[in-house]
């Protein structure tokens, strides 16, 4: 009975092919609707030290110039975990009939060992670090709600 059961059910799947795709144009697009749009979560891993080869002297360097020599902030071994989820987007529709586009911040982020070892500023990105103005180490959660919403004018 089951192998006459699995060729029926192929040909009636067969059947019910969908219909061919076509392009839309900006009008009929206008009225697609996806509902919840998009969400995602993410697990973001800085400098993680437990990996084997992981960098020892990590830096981020911001230069600036102006009259005199350039000069740089330099934070060193930016490091952490970041785990966050609820982050939406979506296409939203604004009261004059406009549309826009809605990114729901993330619901709920949660930090592990994240910051950095030290802030500095110097003539050399590259030299050593003599004078840090203080390090940073953040731990724990937080949960927010809201919307940034972007349109065209």
């Amino acid at each position: 009975m089951k192998k006459t059961l699995f060729p029926l059910l192929l040909c009636c799947g067969l059947a019910q092919a969908a219909p061919p795709l076509r392009a839309l144009d900006d009008q009929e697009l206008g009225q697609v609707s996806a509902r919840d749009g998009i969400a995602f979560a993410a697990h973001i891993v800085i400098n993680d030290p437990a990996l084997v080869g992981a960098v020892a002297d990590s830096r981020l360097s911001l230069g600036f110039g102006g009259d005199g020599p350039n000069r740089y902030v330099v934070i060193k071994n930016v490091r952490g975990v970041i785990d966050m989820f609820g982050v939406g987007l979506s296409v939203e529709r604004k009261p004059d009939g406009g549309d826009y586009v809605a990114l729901t911040l993330p619901g709920y982020v949660k930090y592990t060992n994240f910051g950095f070892e030290s802030l500095s500023v110097q003539n050399d990105p590259q030299a050593p670090v003599t004078s840090s103005m203080g390090s940073v180490n953040i731990n724990g959660s937080m949960w927010m709600q809201g919307q940034l919403r972007i349109w065209a004018h």
